[in-house]
């Protein structure tokens, strides 16, 4: 071999050691690999349960209440939920109803709505969801939430042979609701066949709505491989367009009428829960598996445009933004990122209902801007469990406490509220800001 052949073939195989190297490291890092243990960053007194708060794997803050959808049922996330890969009991996923509760935030008490025309939709396997305004209504008096429902593939039966029939047939279902009252009323349903492992919904307007697709594979080794290899980019983010007056119209039978479909981000690496950021036009969208926090703009027509990117040590769930309304500094706030600190093991736990067994434990990171040069974000552990106390984690605000209420007026705090989507609770806990 020539010596200069020998050179750069030397030169390949260093740079593809170090390139694969680090890869494979942090895969290994957000994985879970080197995190043997989690500890409880908080003692037992200092964690408040919300009751009546099962396997709700979404929370959003509005208008200084929380929100969020619940599965109920202990069976029905370990036997039916798509997102983890879970299709044992279709049966009983089309007789679950879910539920939607709001929590106050100071009283800590959960309240369950009363659902209104929603009997003639068989199931409601709940999972991602957003809030928006109703514009034609006077601030802070009505919202829509529009909901991910994982419903089993009637076309699908042990004995279908076609693998292009899937087991589930998820959409989207849209819910209006006034803000103070008891019950909330089904719109309509939504879906089209971009729609096909939906994971979250960034509601821009009641009528442009963005869903994230979390996998391109649904099930078996090829969508465990999906998870672990960064560069399978095979997902996306698709965006919805509702014709207004099907919002108003009771006639609605048929969920794809009035909806136009398209791919608004393509080339993603399991795109999974989104959130509203700093602007009402930030939309945050987490990679994932990836641990990666994709920041981006949404203009006038409705198209997004990616800015920005936060990686953590961790795979990322539902992100959200806190702004804290009493701080004197420039950035006022940070994003919050929950996710699962050993996913690595879900495979195995997601099918196992004991909660002395199987723990699924939490973290919660949270992202500033960075302070030292050369660092564009710092980030600091605000939570950690060891899955008995929250077991597992998919969502996570923040709601701010005015000094004026703390003993110490200098100090700054928030009360953090976490859920999981299999966890036995929502739960709360107070933090140093």
């Amino acid at each position: 071999m020539k010596s200069s052949t020998l050179v750069v073939t030397s030169l390949v195989g260093a740079l593809a050691a170090y390139y694969w190297g680090e890869l494979v490291y942090r895969t290994m890092t957000v994985m879970g690999v080197f995190r043997w243990q989690v500890p409880n960053m908080y003692a037992d007194e200092d964690i408040v349960y919300i009751e009546d708060t099962q396997h709700c794997e979404d929370v959003h803050y509005h208008d200084d209440l929380l929100y969020t959808a619940c599965e109920d049922t202990l069976e029905g996330r370990f036997k039916w939920f798509p997102p983890l890969g879970t299709f044992t009991e279709p049966e009983l996923a089309a007789k679950s109803k879910g539920s939607i509760h709001v929590v106050d935030p100071k009283t800590k008490k959960s309240k369950r709505l009363k659902f209104q025309n929603f009997d003639h939709v068989t199931g409601f396997i709940t999972h991602g969801f957003d809030i928006v305004a109703d514009p034609d209504q006077p601030e802070g008096k009505a919202i829509y939430i529009i909901a991910i429902n994982h419903l089993p593939n009637p076309q699908w039966t042990v004995s279908t042979a076609d693998p292009s029939i899937h087991k589930a047939r998820s959409q989207l279902e849209v819910f209006h609701h006034e803000i103070g009252s008891d019950t909330i009323r089904h719109v309509r349903s939504i879906w089209n066949d971009l729609i096909r492992t939906p994971n979250d919904v960034y509601a821009h307007s009641p009528t442009t709505i963005f869903v994230s697709n979390d996998h391109y594979h649904r099930e078996g080794i090829k969508r465990a491989l999906e998870d672990i290899n960064f560069n399978a980019k095979y997902t996306e983010v698709i965006k919805l367009e509702v014709e207004p007056e099907t919002l108003k119209s009771s006639e609605i039978t048929n969920s794809a009428d009035g909806v136009q479909a398209s791919i608004a981000l393509p080339h993603m690496h399991i795109s999974n829960g989104m959130g509203h950021g700093r602007t009402d036009r930030e939309i945050l969208i987490a990679n994932c598996a990836s641990g990666i926090l994709k920041i981006g703009q949404v203009d006038d027509n409705g198209n997004v445009t990616l800015t920005d990117e936060i990686r953590a040590e961790i795979v990322i769930d539902n992100p959200s933004y806190f702004s804290d309304p009493y701080s004197d500094a420039p950035e006022k706030g940070g994003f919050l990122l929950p996710g699962v600190a050993r996913p690595l093991t879900l495979g195995h736990t997601s099918h196992d209902s004991s909660y002395e067994g199987a723990k699924d434990s939490a973290m919660v990171w949270y992202a500033t801007p960075g302070k030292t040069e050369g660092k564009k974000w710092d980030q600091r552990l605000i939570f950690s469990d060891d899955g008995s106390r929250l077991r597992s984690i998919s969502g996570a605000v923040m709601v701010p406490i005015d000094p004026e209420e703390q003993e110490d007026k200098t100090k700054r705090q928030a009360m953090l509220f976490m859920t999981g989507f299999v966890s036995r609770s929502m739960i709360a806990v107070k933090v140093d800001l």
